[in-house]
C-alpha cells in the first residue's frame, strides 16, 4: 500500500482508538514498599437520553375537550374552567410523557399515570365544590366500569359463601 493510503487508515481509525482508550483505562503503579498495584479509571457514563416531548397540539386538544366536557356536565363557573383547564393541561402532558418515555416498561409507565391521576383528583378537589366533585366522581366511575354499591346488594353468586 502506499503511503496516503496508511494514512488515511490511520485517520479513520484513531477516533475509534480514543474511545476505546478513553472508557476504561488501567495503569500499574509502584507504591512506596516497591508493590505493583493496579489503578482503574473509568469515563463518564454517557449523558442520559433527553425527556421526550408530546406534541402541544395534541396535548392542547385533549385538555380543551376535557375541559369542555367537564363544563357541559359540571356547571363550571369561569374561573373553576380556567383552574381545571391549567390541571387537565398539566395532566395530560405529563401521561404523554409517561406514554413516550416509558413505552419500553409498561409498569412504570402505569405506575406514572396513576401518579397523574390521583394528583389530578386532588387538584380537582380543590377547584370544585362538594357536589361537582360528588357528580364528577359518578360520571367517572361509570366511565370506568366501576361497579356502584345498588349493584353489589344483588344475590350472591352461586358456589360462594351465601349462594348456593
Amino acid at each position: 500500500m502506499n503511503k496516503s493510503c496508511l494514512f488515511a487508515l490511520a485517520f479513520l481509525a484513531l477516533p475509534a482508538l480514543s474511545m476505546a482508550q478513553s472508557t476504561t483505562v488501567k495503569a500499574k503503579t509502584k507504591t512506596a514498599a516497591g508493590t505493583t498495584k493496579a489503578k482503574t479509571t473509568v469515563a463518564p457514563a454517557p449523558a442520559p437520553r433527553p425527556v421526550p416531548t408530546p406534541p402541544a397540539e395534541k396535548v392542547e386538544a385533549r385538555a380543551n375537550a376535557l375541559t369542555d366536557n367537564m363544563q357541559k356536565a359540571l356547571g363550571l363557573n369561569p374561573q373553576q374552567v380556567e383552574k381545571v383547564r391549567q390541571i387537565n393541561l398539566n395532566s395530560v402532558r405529563a401521561v404523554e410523557t409517561a406514554r413516550l418515555q416509558y413505552r419500553q416498561d409498561v409498569r412504570k409507565m402505569a405506575s406514572v399515570i396513576d401518579d397523574v391521576g390521583q394528583s389530578r383528583l386532588a387538584s380537582l378537589k380543590d377547584v370544585l365544590s362538594p357536589q361537582q366533585f360528588d357528580r364528577y366522581q359518578r360520571k367517572r366511575e361509570e366511565k370506568m366500569g366501576v361497579p356502584n354499591s345498588q349493584g353489589i346488594q344483588g344475590n350472591p353468586a352461586p358456589g360462594l359463601p351465601g349462594g348456593e
